[in-house]
């Protein structure tokens, strides 16, 4: 009989296939739910609802590192992108260039997530600006946050107000009570609260005009293309069942082999995180394992570490299951 477990994920390209029933994990019954990323994180660090799950791994290693043991990673990553290219300003802010946010009022969703760390990485590491340069304004409030599941706290030096339940980052940047944001998140879920249409409106555009050709800069500079996004398994499964960790990892990668296979038909999915182009769709965009990401996860670790998130690196060999280390 198949050990069923229950899973959660976002709907994305690389797990479509387990959603959908056409990839099945050897001796594993899966039963999914399609949770937004953002409800999902929350209700998994909070009440550990799924089984199996995608998970931030900003927040996995700061829950590690302070102790927290309940889960074991997967080395799965199912979304990346070239976060700082999403960063958004008013146009009569005066923000012009990277430079120009030291000193500015600054939203975020959550300080914590993954897209925030590599936006801040970035803009410390490439542009010069640290994040106790400018002025945080956090959305997500801690009953309802990763942040507040975890034991966040504001890393020393760094300003994060908190953002009123009345107001959000949207309804802000409009009002000019904020001059820019690092991310932003509309789609409808238990955590997020914005709503208006800030790409399109005309107070409204993004740092970096060209997100594609700053994403293929910092790639070839840097060869980082960013991770936010991998997959936990609550440790009592994983020691009383250790086979379904590469049971799991074997289906995932079938999953992103039929999505490889099939990308050309969600071209936009991939050109939108600056990486792709008709040009090179016949490659290989993502892979799974420790071997293909080390450089990004342990870049990952060492923002973290830099930015007070977490109280020392974290080794990838306390995230993820010891039979994947070598995947």
């Amino acid at each position: 009989m198949d050990i069923r477990l229950s899973v959660g994920m976002a709907s994305n390209p690389r797990t479509w296939a387990l959603h959908d029933g056409r990839v099945k994990p050897d001796g594993i019954e899966l039963i999914p739910s399609p949770v937004h990323a953002s409800e999902l994180f929350w209700r998994q660090l909070k009440f550990g609802d799924f089984d199996v799950s995608e998970m931030s791994f900003s927040s996995l290693i700061m829950a590690m590192a302070r102790g927290d043991d309940r889960w074991v990673g997967l080395p799965v990553f199912t979304t990346r992108r070239f976060f700082h290219t999403g960063v958004l300003i008013r146009k009569d802010s005066g923000i012009q260039s990277p430079a120009d946010l030291k000193g500015r009022r600054v939203g975020v969703p959550e300080y914590q997530q993954t897209a925030a760390l590599w936006t801040r990485g970035v803009l410390q590491h490439e542009f010069g600006v640290e994040p106790k340069d400018m002025e945080f304004w956090m959305e997500r409030v801690p009953e309802q946050s990763h942040g507040g599941a975890t034991g966040f706290k504001p890393p020393e030096g760094v300003t994060v107000h908190q953002i009123p339940l009345e107001k959000n980052i949207g309804s802000m940047m409009l009002s000019g009570e904020l001059e820019a944001t690092l991310l932003y998140i509309v789609d409808p879920n238990l955590i997020d609260r914005s709503t208006a249409d800030l790409w399109r409106h005309p107070d409204i555009a993004p740092l970096f005009p060209d997100a594609r050709a700053e994403g293929i800069r910092f790639h070839q500079k840097t060869g980082l293309y960013p991770i936010n996004h991998g997959m936990v398994v609550k440790k009592e499964i994983a020691e009383e069942h250790p086979w379904v960790l590469l049971n799991l990892m074997k289906a995932f990668n079938r999953a992103n082999d039929i999505c490889n296979r099939e990308r050309a038909d969600h071209v936009d999915y991939y050109v939108e995180t600056g990486l792709a182009s008709a040009d090179n769709l016949k490659q290989p965009l993502v892979q799974h394992g420790i071997r293909a990401n080390r450089l990004v996860l342990e870049t990952a670790a060492q923002y973290s570490f830099e930015q007070g998130l977490t109280p020392r690196l974290a080794k990838l060999e306390e995230v993820f299951a010891k039979n994947t280390m070598d995947q």
